[in-house]
């Protein structure tokens, strides 16, 4: 980065001034400040108060955004401390670390036996070199390389990816603290768009697996449990359970039990989110399994690949904003979001299968094309 400097003043030394009263010592700029001992008039004072862009920036000390070489403590950052700066966390043995802001990447080397909770990250979070960890994550990217043993429940924006580590398995985020979801505006990433089940092993060996997932009922405070009720994070109201969760629990790679889904799109709109939350809640009450869900902006051609026979009286409704698409699961799940349509969801801009025969196109057609716009 260049530097910035301001030009020398030319003026002569009051002392030198042959235009000054002899013995005049206010004259001479002797009550000034030290530095600007040499200026005169009222110029002269702008410049001595004239600040810079550098000058009011807050001063930051790199160890408050570091965790490093501790062992056996409850330790993080409380929501408002990061605000968007980089992380890092080194060398820690068996701690409970909950870092409940959002910032720019994290990385995390060298610890061993530690649960952790990472709040969103706009950029990408990388583990290197770390044993028995079990976390939280939700980031835009996510990586691990020389890593053993770690169970993650993650959102990731992106296809996650391992290098060199054994015996990882993941879950799907689940998690709220009252802060999380401005936390999620504020890091860029949408509830909607999580990869947690779609892990690419950069470097698989043959005939073993390097990562699977972790059971379907497996309960996050089993894993990462909630801060010390003596700790500073005790004013924090956190939850684990699925029905509070910011993003929405899915299904992702598992084996369905039916071959029935149903697409389910929202058109952008001020109530998408919420609206897409209700379709959840009603849907899983009735029986039926969320496999997966995608935010994505379309093109007028897009929609015509995607929706075909019903593209031309969907094509205006993309110019409001990102679509947001749910994938159900369950026998008699296309009837039954129909159904739901009407009786909730009446007069607002949406999609839905029109019956099982071509359910399962819609979803493929979707979800192929989300994956190709995110480029998974």
């Amino acid at each position: 980065m260049g530097c910035c400097f301001s030009k020398k003043s030319r003026r002569k030394s009051p002392q030198k001034d042959s235009s000054l009263p002899a013995g005049d010592e206010s004259a001479t700029g002797n009550d000034l400040p030290e530095t600007n001992n040499t200026a005169l008039g009222s110029n002269s004072n702008q410049e001595a108060t004239k600040q810079y862009s550098w000058d009011k920036r807050e001063k930051v000390d790199p160890k408050d955004f570091m965790l490093t070489g501790l062992k056996n403590e409850t330790v993080g950052r409380l929501p408002g401390k990061l605000n968007g700066q980089q992380f890092v966390i080194q060398d820690c043995e068996n701690c409970n670390i909950y870092v409940l802001d959002h910032s720019a990447t994290i990385t995390i080397d060298d610890c061993v036996n530690c649960r952790i909770m990472l709040g969103p990250v706009k950029g990408s979070v990388f583990f290197r070199d770390c044993k028995d960890i079990k976390c939280v994550v939700a980031c835009q990217q996510f990586r691990t390389r020389d890593c053993k043993k770690m169970d993650v429940f993650l959102c990731c924006a992106t296809q996650p990816i391992i290098e060199s580590s054994t015996g990882m398995k993941f879950g799907c985020f689940q998690y709220y603290y009252p802060e999380l979801a401005f936390h999620f505006k504020d890091a860029g990433l949408s509830i909607f768009n999580n990869n947690w089940s779609n892990i690419h092993d950069f470097t698989p060996v043959s005939g073993e697996t390097n990562w699977s997932l972790l059971p379907e009922d497996a309960v996050v405070l089993e894993y990462v449990p909630l801060p010390d009720p003596e700790s500073d994070f005790k004013s924090v109201r956190i939850s684990t359970e699925a029905n509070r969760s910011i993003v929405p629990l899915t299904k992702g790679g598992r084996r369905t039990e039916s071959e029935e889904s149903c697409l389910f799109v929202f058109f952008a709109g001020d109530y998408t989110t919420a609206n897409a939350r209700k379709l959840i809640d009603e849907a899983t009450t009735k029986g039926f399994v969320l496999i997966q869900t995608k935010e994505v902006s379309m093109r007028p051609e897009d929609v015509n690949r995607v929706f075909q026979n019903n593209a031309e009286s969907l094509t205006e409704w993309i110019t409001q904003g990102p679509v947001v698409a749910l994938e159900l699961n369950g026998d008699g799940v296309v009837e039954a979001c129909r159904s739901i349509a009407n009786e909730m969801f009446n007069g607002t801009k949406l999609f839905v299968s029109e019956s099982k025969n071509t359910s399962s196109r819609d979803v493929d057609n979707f979800f192929n094309f989300a994956d190709m716009q995110m480029g998974l």
